[in-house]
């Protein structure tokens, strides 16, 4: 007998992750056709988790809620059970646009680095990032990623701005990398990866550093892979590109094409701010399908958008067409951000799925914080994507096999207006009912 138990979040309505009445699968009559049919037998990419950004700007948010506050926040990502099941994190190796101003683990030209000290991270990132791991509890994964080498290192002499990584400095800052893992494995948060550079596309007046195609493929082949190597480090993935998916296939093609750089990289990580072109992320895939996909950042420019739906209509829009086209692992950005929507060093105000007003000590749930736990709640690590052939127009649907084998299933309606699905598995078919500006999971089980 086929067990269905089914979450709704809708707009207009009290529903947020609520338990809604679950579907009934019958015997499919003669000549019938589903809107949706589940193909479990049909086996994709294998996810690695769900989770968000632990910047500094959210763990000094958090140190300026009261101490229940904070635990409720930290309790409603990871916790596997009360909360969103949140197994994945990244964190920003030294400074980024989200922490209090630009910093580094070492004093001007240091070369050799043994004035390298992450104590800056002792006082509010450390403790969050500990504090998350212990409520989640099992496996965690920790990707790390940098914003900018010190500015000694650059063509600009500054963190901000842009500039290039200067090549005499080149074997230092890979260096640098794997001193930062190995510093936050001796404080017990083992890191999984590290991404080349966040962004490398783009001149920000924030922490920012350029790097084209060739030069990434090169650091990567040259310095960063053999360092971490030689370091011990080979079981710690690299991550390149870091960025929208506007121009993911020649910047990872470039990359992945190159056999000597290739064989240090374990895949490619992308952004959302350049666009919705997810048939990109597929491309990359079926051009190098040994390599793996990543979805490393993502959030609502522009401050907070309390109240908003929009903002959750585009997480759910966005995890389903990545999710379809083979991406392994969904973070956030911003775990958590003040009413403001920083701090920010620059001024690059954004929007957070949680905002914690640290004025009032009340938090704001908002509409993505929602609709991310469609997806994160129900849909395990180790999942498989199964196949799904839909024909339901106006309907987003993806569908995942669990490791206990049960089936996660998610459908998403943006429109205005109220619609029902017939659904096919293994020739039983049940209707589901989507109210207008909604998201339900369907969790499927023996």
């Amino acid at each position: 007998m086929v067990k269905v138990q089914t979450t709704l979040t809708a707009k207009n309505t009290g529903d947020r992750l609520s338990p809604a009445e679950g579907i009934v699968f019958k015997a499919k009559a003669q000549g019938q056709q589903a809107d949706i049919v589940l193909q479990p037998e049909v086996g994709y990419q294998k996810m690695l988790g769900f989770g968000g950004a632990f910047t500094e700007s959210a763990a000094y948010t958090l140190s300026r809620m009261s101490s229940e506050k904070r635990s409720e926040i930290i309790n409603r990502y990871f916790h596997p059970v009360e909360g969103l099941a949140y197994s994945m994190g990244r964190v920003h190796i030294h400074s980024c646009d989200f922490s209090l101003g630009n910093f580094t683990y070492v004093e001007d030209h240091d070369k050799e680095l043994a004035t390298f000290d992450i104590s800056h991270d002792h006082k509010w990132v450390l403790p969050l990032i500990k504090d998350a791991m212990e409520v989640r509890g099992g496996e965690f994964t920790m990707l790390a990623s940098p914003w900018s080498p010190p500015a000694w290192m650059k063509s600009n002499g500054e963190m901000n701005n842009g500039g290039t990584l200067l090549p005499e400095y080149a074997d230092s800052w890979a260096r640098y990398y794997t001193k930062f893992i190995e510093a936050y494995g001796k404080e017990g948060v083992p890191i999984w990866a590290v991404s080349v550079q966040n962004e490398p596309a783009a001149v920000q007046v924030w922490d920012s550093c350029e790097y084209t195609a060739e030069q990434e493929r090169d650091f990567v082949k040259n310095h960063l892979g053999p360092v971490m190597h030689e370091a011990g480090l080979d079981a710690v993935n690299i991550v390149i590109w870091d960025h929208n998916r506007d121009i993911m296939v020649e910047r990872a093609s470039i990359v992945l094409s190159d056999p000597e750089a290739a064989k240090y990289v374990w895949g490619t990580g992308i952004h959302w701010y350049g666009g919705e072109e997810f048939e990109k992320v597929g491309q990359v895939h079926d051009l190098f399908p040994d390599k793996h996909l990543l979805f490393t950042e993502g959030c609502q420019e522009g401050g907070v958008k309390l109240g908003e739906w929009f903002t959750g209509e585009r997480y759910g829009r966005n995890m389903i067409g990545d999710l379809n086209q083979w991406t392994e692992g969904y973070l956030d950005w911003n775990l958590v951000l003040d009413e403001t929507g920083g701090p920010n060093h620059v001024g690059n105000l954004c929007d957070a799925p949680i905002i914690a007003d640290t004025t009032t000590d009340e938090i704001h749930y908002n509409s993505s914080y929602y609709y991310i736990g469609h997806f994160s709640k129900y849909i395990a690590p180790g999942a498989v994507r199964i196949g799904l052939d839909s024909q339901a127009k106006g309907v987003l649907s993806t569908a995942f096999r669990n490791p206990d084998g049960s089936l996660a299933l998610v459908l998403m309606n943006e429109s205005d207006e109220a619609c029902s699905v017939t659904l096919e598995l293994s020739g039983d078919i049940a209707e589901s009912h989507l109210p207008p500006h909604s998201i339900v999971t369907h969790v499927i089980s023996e």
